[in-house]
Formats: C-alpha cells, sequence, structure tokens
C-alpha cells in the first residue's frame, strides 16, 4: 500500500512529452513547442531531442531551450473586449487581421485565447498562459456559463424564446440555449440576452438561423460571473485573483452574470475601431 508521502512523489513523478511539458510552463503553444523540438533547440537532460513527445519526468529531468533551463513563466490572465472583424488566432493564413493587433507593443507574455469568438462577434475573451485553467473553463462540463446579448432582425415572442431553449438538431448536434429572454425592442428588431451551458463552433448564429433570424450583433457580455462591464473595444485588462479563482470554479462556483463592478484600471489600451464583419 502506498504511503501518502509516496502517493505526492507519484503525482510529481509524472510523465510528459518534452512538447507538452514546455506548453504548461507557459512558454508557448504545444504546436510551437512541438517546432522548437523538431528544430533541434530542445534538450534533455543535456542532449538534444528531436521527438516531441519524448518522455520527460517532471520534477526530476532537466529541460533546456536554446540552452536555458526551462522555467515556468509567470501566469498571466486577462480580458480582452474584442472588436468586430479580429480573428481569434494568432495568425491568419489569410492575412486577415487577429486579436493579437491589441496587444502591440504591451510587452505580456506568450498568452492563448481561452475559447473563440468569430470575426463578426465581439466582446468579451479571455487569454492565459496557464494551459491547465484554460481548458477548464473552455469545458461545457466544468466551465462557466457564457451570456451573450445579441441584436435580430425580427420581433421575438414567448414561443420563440421558448423554441430557443427547446434548441434544434443541426448537422448531428443539439443546439440550444440555456435561457433566453428578451431585453429591448424596436420597430423592426430586438436584443436578446442568451445564456449557454456550452460553446459549439458559432452556435447562437446557427441555432437563430434554423428559426430564419438573422443576426445583426452578437455581443460576450459575461462569462460566469465576470462582466465585460464598461471596457473599451480594444481594451484589455488583467484579471484580479479572485476573479482568476471564480472563474476555476465555474459552474460549481453557483451564479450567473452579476451586475457589473466598479470600474477597474486597465491595463491595455489599444482602441479598435470596428471592422466589416
Amino acid at each position: 500500500m502506498k504511503t501518502p508521502s509516496s502517493l505526492r512523489t507519484a503525482a510529481v513523478a509524472r510523465r510528459l512529452g518534452v512538447a507538452r511539458v514546455l506548453s504548461k510552463a507557459g512558454l508557448c503553444s504545444r504546436t510551437r513547442a512541438a517546432e522548437w523540438v523538431r528544430a533541434g533547440r530542445v534538450g534533455v537532460n543535456g542532449r538534444i531531442v528531436r521527438d516531441p513527445e519524448h518522455p520527460v519526468v517532471e520534477g526530476r529531468d532537466r529541460v533546456t531551450v536554446d540552452g536555458r533551463p526551462v522555467e515556468a513563466a509567470e501566469r498571466v490572465y486577462l480580458l480582452l473586449n474584442k472588436p468586430r472583424g479580429l480573428v481569434t488566432t494568432v495568425a491568419d493564413e489569410r492575412g486577415r487581421d487577429t486579436v493579437y493587433r491589441c496587444f502591440d507593443g504591451a510587452g505580456l507574455p506568450w498568452i492563448a485565447p481561452v475559447g473563440r469568438l468569430d470575426k463578426a462577434s465581439e466582446g468579451l475573451l479571455l487569454f492565459s498562459n496557464d494551459p491547465e485553467w484554460a481548458a477548464r473553463i473552455a469545458d461545457p462540463d466544468t466551465g462557466p456559463d457564457k451570456t451573450y446579448h445579441v441584436q435580430v432582425d425580427t420581433i421575438p415572442d414567448d414561443a420563440l424564446l421558448a423554441a430557443l431553449c427547446a434548441g434544434i438538431d443541426d448537422g448531428g448536434e443539439h443546439l440550444a440555449a440555456k435561457s433566453a429572454r428578451s431585453l429591448r425592442v424596436g420597430a423592426k428588431n430586438a436584443w436578446l440576452e442568451i445564456v449557454l451551458d456550452e460553446g459549439r463552433n458559432r452556435q447562437i448564429r446557427r441555432l437563430l438561423a434554423a428559426f430564419d433570424i438573422g443576426v445583426l450583433r452578437l455581443v460576450r457580455v459575461g462569462i460566469g460571473s465576470l462582466v465585460l462591464g464598461d471596457l473599451g473595444k480594444g481594451q484589455w485588462r488583467l484579471l484580479h485573483p479572485e476573479e482568476v479563482a471564480s472563474l476555476a470554479a465555474g459552474k460549481a462556483g453557483g451564479g450567473g452574470v452579476r451586475r457589473a463592478p466598479r470600474r477597474l484600471p486597465v491595463t491595455g489600451s489599444r482602441p479598435v475601431r470596428d471592422q466589416p464583419g
């Protein structure tokens, strides 16, 4: 029978592929880490390795990049008010502007988006160099609910709102809102608040299209208890420790979007005008 100390040793001595070790340290994505390994930039215990899956025992083996020991990067957690017209990717093969233009000159370490917003969508987008935290946020089983404000080209009634929550089958996927309510109604269009407890590709747009409803604007305004507030388009700020912990608690943390807190200091300010979506 293993003693508590031996169990702790076993937990520390996990075997992981060297590319995953670099990614977990918050230095880069696993794809980029694999490129570094294949390029001969990564060593394990003083020997260059070229297999991204080369096993490394955490806490025992010494990993280097360009001869320098790998140390975990300081963890960064931030939210961006993504403008419409930017692609959520590091680099776009079609040369389109990406969300990373909002961080130009900020001197941030490598960070990756936590989930995505499509080019035509806007609002709250998280970034971090903590892959385990990010995976928990993005997991539909553990992650917090996401709240969206959606302008549609119709006047909704109670039957439509109920139908959005009942959902539809689209290409083998069941798409449904956790909740849907009307916020504001105009002469020809309206704003809805739609809450999702999972994040399928273009889920809201596909769900509404099934009812022949067009989306005029789609803004993510909240993730769990975290709200976008009055952060300007193209601006970002670091999360407070309690916000990081609350998001990690996910559905277990309880509660949906709460009222916007007092204005928080913005640590990055790179206003970007909307672009055609």
